[in-house]
C-alpha cells in the first residue's frame, strides 16, 4: 500500500502513526506556574496549562452525563457538511454588516445549542451597524453560502501551501503593518514608532502569544487525547440510530435521527448494501466524486460509513488529538494580542479583506463560483471566523472550539502584559522552579560522566537520548534501586538533546546541552 502524506511525500508505510501532541513541558513565554496542572495518565505525568476540564464523552459501557452533547456536537459537524455546495441556492451576506460581533461565548453545554445554528450554520453574530472609522454602514456582499463555507475551510487550512494556523496571523500582522491607515502607537497611545521598532515589537508579542497558545493547546491535546469527527461519526453510525427503540437499528450509542440530515438507509437507496451500515447522512460526498466534469464533490445522501471531512485527499484529518482546537486557540490569542497592541479592536480603516478569485482559489474542488472577498471588521471577528472554518472543514466539533477561544483570549492578554514589561525595560524575574523530581548534572554536559538523581529514592529503569530532530542517539539500560545513575558521555556533536528517563510506568523528559 502507498500512502501520500500531507506534504505530498510518498511512503510505503500503511499509515503514519499518531503524532504525539504533548507540549506541556515546553518552556512557555508568559504562562505561569499558577496556570499549570500536573496530571497523571497511563503511568506518566502530563503538564497542562489552563486546564479547561474534560470534553463530552460517550461511554461504551453506560450512559454518561455528557453523552447527548457528544452526539449533538459531532452531528452538527455532519450537518454543516451539507453546506458545502452552491446548488442549494442559499445566499448569505458575508460582510461585517451581518457576520462578526459575537456578543459572548457559551459557558455551559446547554448554551452551545443557542450559540451555533445546527441546521443553517454559523453562530449568533450580530454584525456591525456602521464602520467606526468611516461612520458609514458596511456594504453588503451577497454570496452563495457554499462558496463562503468552502473558501473559509481552504483559507484557514493547514496544508503544504499554507502558512499554517499561527502563520496565518503573521500574514495578517504584515497586512496590518503595511496599511498606511495604521497609527503605530503601542496601545494607541504615546509617540509613533518607527517601522522597524513597530515590526520588532509586534512580532515579539505575536510570537510569544502564539507560542503559549501552542504550549497550552497541545498540552491539553496530549492529556485528553480526544477523538476527531471522522472517527466519532463513523463509530456512532456503525451502531445505528439512538432516537427511537421502536425503529430499526436502535442503539444508545448510535447517531440521533435528524430530518434532512441523518436517516436510516432504505431499500430504495442505491447504496443499500450491508457493508455500508444502517445510517445515511446528507453531506459532502467526498473525493470519490471529484472526477466529475464539474470538479465538485457536491452534497447528497450518502452512507455514513463513507463520510469525509472537507480536506485534501492526502490530509483526511490531523494525526493528533482534537480537543482543544489549535486553530481556535491560536487565533483567539493572536486577535487579543493585536487588539491590545494596536489599541483598536478594528482593522485599520475598519475592515480587513482577502480576495478569492472565481474558480481559482479552492485546491481540490472547482470554485468559488464567483469572486469572494473575506471581510473582517475586527481581529476578533477574523479569529471567530477561523474557528467556524474548522467545523465546516470537518475536523473539530463545537466542544473543541469554544474552550480554545476562551483560553486563547487569556493567553493573549498575559503575553501582552509580559511583552509590555520587556518594552518598558524591566525584565521580569523568573518564577521559582518547583522541587525537581530528578536532577541532571553537570548540565551543560561539558566533560566526564552525567549523574541522574531521582527524588524520593525512585528507581530508574532506562534512559534514552534523542536529538532535536527526534532521532534516537543512545539507549542505556540501567536498572537501579538507588535512585541515582551515572552515564558515560557519547561521541556526539554539540547541541541540544532530550533525555527520556523511564521509571516503572513513568517517563520524564529533560533537556540536556552538550556544548
Amino acid at each position: 500500500m502507498t500512502f501520500v502524506g500531507q506534504s505530498g511525500v510518498i511512503s510505503s508505510e500503511i499509515v503514519p502513526s499518531f503524532i504525539s501532541a504533548e507540549w506541556g513541558l515546553v518552556d512557555p513565554f508568559a504562562l505561569k506556574r499558577t496556570d499549570l496542572s500536573v496530571k497523571e495518565r497511563d503511568g506518566r505525568e502530563w503538564w497542562v496549562y489552563h486546564d479547561p476540564g474534560p470534553p463530552p464523552y460517550m461511554s461504551t459501557h453506560r450512559k454518561s452525563d455528557t453523552e447527548e452533547y457528544y452526539k449533538w456536537g459531532f452531528s452538527l459537524v455532519s450537518s454543516w457538511s451539507s453546506h458545502l455546495t452552491t446548488s442549494d441556492g442559499v445566499m448569505w451576506d458575508i460582510s461585517p454588516a451581518s457576520i462578526g460581533n459575537v456578543p459572548d461565548y457559551p459557558n455551559t453545554w446547554a448554551e452551545y445549542e443557542d450559540f451555533y445554528d445546527f441546521m443553517e450554520g454559523g453562530d449568533n453574530s450580530q454584525g456591525w451597524s456602521v464602520n467606526p472609522h468611516t461612520g458609514q454602514p458596511y456594504p453588503s456582499q451577497m454570496i452563495p453560502r457554499g462558496d463562503y463555507t468552502r473558501v473559509l475551510a481552504e483559507f484557514w487550512a493547514d496544508g503544504p501551501e499554507s502558512e499554517t494556523p499561527p502563520g496565518h496571523w503573521y500574514v495578517i500582522l504584515n497586512y496590518v503593518n503595511d496599511n498606511p491607515l495604521l497609527e503605530k502607537r503601542i496601545a494607541g497611545e504615546g509617540p509613533e514608532l518607527s517601522d522597524l521598532e513597530w515590526d520588532i515589537k509586534s512580532y515579539f508579542l505575536l510570537g510569544g502569544a502564539l507560542h503559549d497558545a501552542a504550549v497550552s493547546a497541545w498540552g491539553i491535546k496530549g492529556y485528553y487525547d480526544y477523538i476527531r469527527p471522522i472517527s466519532a461519526i463513523r463509530w456512532m453510525a456503525a451502531y445505528g440510530q439512538s432516537s427511537s427503540p421502536f425503529r430499526g437499528s436502535y442503539s444508545q450509542k448510535g447517531l440521533p435521527l435528524i430530518d434532512d440530515r441523518v436517516g436510516l438507509i432504505g431499500n430504495d437507496d442505491d447504496f443499500s448494501r450491508q457493508e455500508n451500515g444502517p445510517i445515511k447522512l446528507y453531506a459532502w460526498r467526498g473525493h470519490n466524486f471529484l472526477t466529475s466534469a464539474e470538479g465538485i464533490g457536491g452534497v447528497a445522501w450518502m452512507p455514513a460509513s463513507e463520510w469525509w471531512p472537507y480536506q485534501r485527499p492526502n490530509f483526511v484529518t490531523p494525526p493528533f488529538a482534537g480537543y482543544i482546537s489549535g486553530h481556535s486557540t491560536f487565533s483567539s490569542a493572536a486577535a487579543e494580542a493585536l487588539t491590545l497592541f494596536t489599541g483598536d479592536p478594528f482593522f485599520p480603516g475598519g475592515v480587513g479583506e482577502f480576495f478569492a478569485g472565481q474558480n481559482e482559489f479552492l485546491k481540490f474542488e472547482l470554485g468559488p463560483s464567483r469572486d469572494i472577498v473575506l471581510q473582517w471588521a475586527t481581529y476578533r471577528d477574523a479569529a471567530d471566523q477561523c474557528s467556524l472554518s474548522r467545523i465546516w472543514g470537518g475536523i473539530h466539533p463545537p466542544a473543541d472550539d469554544i474552550p480554545g477561544r476562551i483560553l486563547g483570549k487569556e493567553v493573549g492578554q498575559d503575553a501582552y502584559a509580559l511583552a509590555m514589561q520587556y518594552f518598558g525595560g524591566s525584565v521580569p524575574e523568573p518564577e521559582p522552579e518547583p522541587e525537581p523530581v530528578l536532577q541532571l548534572y553537570p548540565n551543560p554536559w561539558t566533560q566526564g560522566d552525567l549523574t541522574i538523581a531521582a527524588a524520593y529514592g525512585q528507581r530508574i529503569d532506562a534512559v534514552s537520548m534523542w536529538d532535536a530532530q527526534g532521532r534516537l542517539i543512545e539507549e542505556y539500560n540501567v536498572t537501579t534501586e538507588t535512585g541515582s545513575i551515572v552515564l558515560p558521555q557519547p561521541q556526539v556533536q554539540p547541541g541540544l538533546y532530550i533525555l527520556k528517563i523511564y521509571s516503572g510506568y513513568q517517563v520524564w523528559l529533560r533537556k540536556l546541552v552538550i556544548p
